[in-house]
């Protein structure tokens, strides 16, 4: 899995690596760019700082490259967004043992193949292997049949040739993400209406996911000629489109393994999008106030080895506990040092403490832990 995302800096000045770029979060700060390669169990493999100013696209391939090379690996699968999946980098994974699965926009497809997969008729089930077409027109009939089908994904799948690649387009459909969208957008409706009753003069600009795309405005006079009084009301015509495309999800791959164990492949991207969440707010990785370029990647590298433990560690838990509960764990585990005896905890123990103990094979939660007791487990960590 690879993604990107930037770290604002709280220094104004724009050099080296700190350069003014498209913000993830549309801070008008210096941003450097970190591209990460994340592997299917959600460890960290390898990553890169760019300058906030460079295109996503293009930082894919070098990183490949040096991990294929690293790690010795002959076959390799690149799971991406759409946002990072270009031509070139599809085409460069096109080649030998390496392979590709990539988001595909339903909106961005071609005429023939937004009809073709918006099409209600032949879609086959997830997990039905007798081959029966079904007609998503019907899952609405009854509640008997919605409730049936809620937690049900529906595929269909055709190869395609595009800019002389071919590829095979997955398009899956969910009752379940069609509700989930559609109730997102009914708050934001909501939002909008109060805007419009309450603070017209706010609707200004907005980006693709505000719910300020939801309002048109026209300008009027008392007479209904254009001028400079702004009228505000929901564009119906835009969420009639949006609601078109609600529980349909496409992917682009060149393998030829079955279309449900490639979109389960794919589902799995927010592992990496929970690497970043875990760097930015539970390892405070930013802002940035470094300044020298050799000090930002050192900062960078420490986060990236703090977050590689951090999910071996969360693996060897089994998943029992959030990041919240780790991270705040570890920290309260303090000791009070007796000089010449050893080493009094001064945390409560709790379900987590335990599980460490368990996992790792060693107790600290006694009254006193000597310090020839503390130097072993010191010893031990380092096998």
């Amino acid at each position: 899995y690879y993604d990107c995302t930037n770290f604002f800096f709280e220094i104004e000045q724009a050099e080296g690596l700190k350069q003014y770029g498209p913000s993830k979060e549309h801070r008008p700060s210096p941003i450097v760019e970190m591209g990460l390669f994340m592997d299917g169990d959600g460890i960290p493999l390898a990553f890169n700082i760019h300058s906030g100013n460079t295109n996503e696209q293009s930082t894919l391939r070098p990183l490949e490259e040096t991990i294929m090379k690293d790690f010795s690996l002959s076959k390799f699968v690149v799971c991406t967004d759409a946002g990072l999946s270009s031509s070139d980098n599809r085409k460069f994974n096109n080649k030998g043992e390496r392979a590709f699965i990539t988001t595909q926009s339903v909106k961005k497809l071609k005429k023939h193949l937004k009809q073709w997969a918006l099409d209600e008729s032949n879609w086959l089930l997830s997990g039905d292997n007798s081959g029966q077409k079904y007609n998503l027109a019907t899952l609405d009939e009854s509640n008997e049949m919605k409730e049936k089908y809620q937690a049900k994904t529906f595929y269909k799948e055709r190869w395609i040739k595009e800019d002389g690649l071919e590829q095979k387009l997955i398009v899956t459909f969910s009752l379940k993400y069609r509700d989930y969208q559609r109730s997102i957008r009914s708050s934001q409706i909501e939002r909008a209406k109060k805007l419009i009753e309450s603070r017209p003069k706010d609707v200004k600009k907005h980006n693709q996911n505000d719910y300020k795309r939801l309002i048109k405005t026209t300008g009027v006079t008392q007479d209904g000629e254009a001028a400079d009084i702004t009228l505000c009301e929901l564009d119906e015509s835009v969420i009639a489109l949006e609601q078109m495309y609600d529980g349909f999800y496409a992917v682009c791959t060149n393998l030829e393994d079955d279309a449900t164990e490639i979109s389960k492949i794919n589902h799995k991207r927010w592992e990496i999008e929970e690497c970043f969440r875990i760097m930015k707010t539970d390892f405070k990785a930013r802002p940035v106030y470094l300044k020298r370029d050799d000090r930002i990647k050192a900062h960078f590298t420490t986060c990236f080895i703090a977050l590689t433990l951090y999910r071996y560690l969360e693996k060897r838990l089994n998943g029992k506990f959030t990041t919240s509960e780790i991270m705040k764990g570890l920290r309260d585990m303090n000791f009070y040092e007796v000089p010449g005896e050893g080493y009094i905890p001064t945390y409560i123990r709790t379900d987590f403490t335990d599980a460490l103990h368990d996992v790792f094979c060693f107790h600290t939660d006694y009254q006193i832990v000597s310090t020839k007791q503390m130097k072993k487990i010191f010893k031990d960590t380092k096998k």
